[in-house]
């Protein structure tokens, strides 16, 4: 008898509505070389799509009955994902030739990891003319009378460590990553939704993954290209003003910590 091969990577794509969502899933595919090691759960936040999604062994679709927001669809996708490791991943995302096997072999037991990050034009499905994002510092920004934690691209860093190829940074977006699955239940558990059900979930990751003894890092032998922010996908638009108080509840609970981690990485 044929025994199946074991999960190498589950890919959890939280999404709402997103007309990129078929393109993302075949992005996975065609540049995955972990074959049927690999397995992609989209999870679909209360609707279904206008045309269904293109069958695949390696898809496995998972439909919420409501809308909960992202926080929500991911913790739901790692409880049903049978990988060794997992990746969140944005349903607007392009990925390089295998992308899946370098950060999944290079990737620590206690590790985040994630690849360089391009902008991604939707639409041609091609990369932007824009300066790529390797390194980014975590600052904090107002929204309104509130505040938020944020990635900022940290071009000093990019060039004093040009040459280490896998490195500790500080911050990511957040549209895509990788862990270990042992790590995420032994250090994140789920995605916390007092913070309500969108942002912050990167960070919120992070300052675990540190607290545990973790670290964030960056492997620069691959990428990911992100939908950038002035293609709309046509769907539902959430703001961090609309998120304020939840953004603020983050920040208090972990301001302190953050004060401890700056002076860590002497910023």
């Amino acid at each position: 008898m044929k025994i199946a091969p074991a999960i190498k990577l589950s890919v959890i794509i939280p999404c709402w509505g997103d007309p990129y969502l078929q393109n993302t899933i075949e992005a996975l595919l065609n540049n995955s070389e972990l074959g049927d090691q690999l397995e992609i759960i989209p999870v679909l936040d209360g609707y279904w799509p206008d045309k269904p999604l293109r069958g695949d062994h390696r898809l496995r679709v998972l439909h919420l009955g409501k809308n909960v927001g992202p926080r929500s669809c991911v913790n739901a996708g790692v409880r049903i994902a049978r990988g060794e490791f997992i990746m969140r991943s944005d349903a607007h995302c392009d990925f390089g030739k295998g992308f899946d096997k370098i950060l999944t072999d290079t990737c620590e037991p206690n590790w985040i990891i994630a690849g360089i990050r391009y902008f991604l034009d939707p639409t041609t499905w091609t990369l932007m003319d824009k300066d790529k994002v390797i390194y980014e510092k975590l600052v904090t920004q107002s929204i309104e009378d509130k505040r938020k934690f944020t990635g900022y691209p940290w071009r000093e860093r990019d060039q004093a460590r040009k040459d280490i190829m896998i490195d500790e940074t500080m911050a990511i977006q957040g549209s895509v990553w990788v862990m270990p699955r042992a790590w995420w239940d032994k250090v994140i558990g789920e995605l916390d939704n007092r913070y309500g059900p969108h942002y912050q979930d990167q960070h919120e990751i992070i300052f675990k993954t540190w607290k545990a003894g973790g670290k964030m890092m960056i492997n620069k032998t691959t990428w990911y290209a992100h939908r950038h922010s002035k293609f709309t996908t046509g769907t539902q638009r959430i703001t961090h003003s609309g998120q304020k108080d939840n953004l603020q509840r983050f920040y208090d609970d972990w301001h302190d910590y953050y004060l401890e981690i700056k002076r860590k990485w002497r910023i």
